[in-house]
């Protein structure tokens, strides 16, 4: 009688969440090493665990001053894992591969692809290229100009370190900031609130960052609007809509809050305004105090959290596009037309489905954290860890200051919250439902009232 070996093959959804998770493991040892903390000694495997989560989910939510607490070695190794986890784990592979002159798989392909949240296998390979030419040129640019604040403020050889940190960090969506040993531990970015080149550096490094490099890169060949892709055409306008809509927002209704800007003028409250208009989207900085947020503002805030940037981005949330069509679906059921439709095209049923999954699982997600926080953060005000849970699963980064206040069972809820959100919730429950056989048979239609 032969042995018959079962063979496991992995789907490319598994593959990815499996990749992440082996990413934030090699994280969390290193970062767990003496040699990582400032203090030469180590932090512990749940704070480890906790800011290498952060840093390859881009979301930037931190137990312990980053500048503080972590080394040279420390805060290079939360860099690399924060470029990783922005160009997604698979890209950068294909980086290892292309210096190796090592022949991409059609299996590596399909993978990256997925990655990508691509539709086209074809030319996938080459994409990849433009994605990591087109990364590192405009992180490059970005700490040139950055370069021009940090070196008179810290010198060179540490001024062109906390250049290329920060650009980085900004382009990923990261919301790491090293300004720490510099205007004390969580301070973010407040001392540069109404600097215009740093605000205007920082927010071009984190909408281009949002945009996504399929549209990034459309811009650059095709150049005019009209030319560009349905796709490309329907992020910019709602891109758009949304930081216009965030700022003005933000300055009317913190236009007389003395906890953020009601004592500037008011040219120097646009600045502030825009960039969390910018900011809250999903990169986490923040150039003002969000504890200090009426409830109007933070209510908009946990609104643009949650929507974030768009698909095969550097961005977290639920995605521009994704709230694009729900919006559209929602038009066409007001109107009675059978097709959804969004700028004069039709969208297909299955497009729909999967927007409306996302968005029900991201709010299932959502709910479901606040309450088990809720029971294990009994201390903690309900907003308080609403706005947490919903910045963790948009990859923001944005607190009002619990996060270092955490308990075991806290953290490691927020750590599952920023791995399905940098992940996907779609993208791990496929990944876990993968194999399961899908049945063929057809019931009778029922009608059922709703509403």
């Amino acid at each position: 009688m032969e042995n018959k070996k079962i063979k496991y093959k992995l789907s490319p959804t598994q593959i990815i969440v499996i990749g992440f998770a082996l990413v934030i493991c090699v994280g969390t040892i290193l970062l767990n090493l003496p040699v990582a903390s400032n203090d030469g000694r180590s932090i512990g495997i749940l704070d480890a665990l906790f800011t290498a989560t952060s840093a390859v989910c881009v979301t930037g939510l931190v137990v312990r001053d980053t500048a503080t607490q972590w080394s040279i070695f420390g805060q290079t190794i939360i860099l690399i894992l924060i470029q990783i986890g922005g160009l997604g784990f698979m890209t950068f592979g294909t980086l290892f591969a292309f210096v190796m002159h090592k022949k991409i798989t059609f299996k590596e392909r399909v993978i990256i692809q997925e990655s990508l949240n691509q539709i086209h296998l074809s030319g996938i390979v080459k994409l990849t290229k433009y994605i990591l030419i087109l990364t590192f040129t405009i992180e490059l640019i970005g700490a040139f100009i950055l370069s021009f604040r940090f070196i008179p403020l810290l010198g060179f050889k540490k001024g062109i370190g906390y250049s290329i940190f920060h650009s980085i960090s900004a382009f990923c969506n990261a919301g790491f900031d090293l300004m720490g040993s510099v205007t004390g531990p969580f301070s973010s970015l407040t001392m540069f609130k109404n600097d215009l080149v740093f605000n205007l550096t920082l927010m071009s490094l984190i909408i281009i960052g949002g945009l996504g490099f399929k549209v990034i890169m459309e811009i650059l060949q095709k150049k005019q609007f009209h030319k560009l892709s349905f796709y490309s055409k329907i992020v910019l306008k709602i891109t758009a809509i949304l930081l216009v809509v965030g700022f003005l927002s933000t300055l009317v209704l913190e236009f007389s809050n003395n906890k953020t800007l009601g004592e500037f003028s008011f040219t120097e409250k646009l600045l502030p305004s825009m960039f969390l208009s910018v900011t809250s989207r999903t990169a986490g900085f923040n150039t003002i105090d969000t504890s200090g947020l009426t409830t109007g503002a933070f209510f908009l805030t946990i609104i643009l959290m949650f929507i974030g940037g768009s698909s095969g981005s550097t961005a977290g949330g639920v995605k521009t596009s994704t709230i694009g069509v729900v919006f559209a679906m929602i038009k066409s059921v007001l109107r009675g037309d059978n097709d959804t439709e969004l700028f004069k095209r039709r969208i297909p049923l299955i497009i729909v489905k999967k927007a409306i999954t996302i968005i029900g699982l991201g709010l299932s997600l959502i709910i479901f954290m606040t309450m088990l926080l809720s029971i294990t953060e009994p201390s903690f005000r309900f907003q308080d860890i609403l706005f947490e849970v919903v910045s963790a699963f948009g990859t923001v980064g944005l607190s009002l200051g619990i996060t270092p206040s955490l308990s075991f069972v806290g953290k490691i809820l927020i750590i599952l919250t920023m791995f399905f959100g940098r992940v996907g919730s779609l993208t791990i429950f496929l990944a876990i439902a993968f194999n399961k056989k899908a049945t063929s048979v057809k019931y009778p239609e029922e009608k059922i009232i709703v509403g």
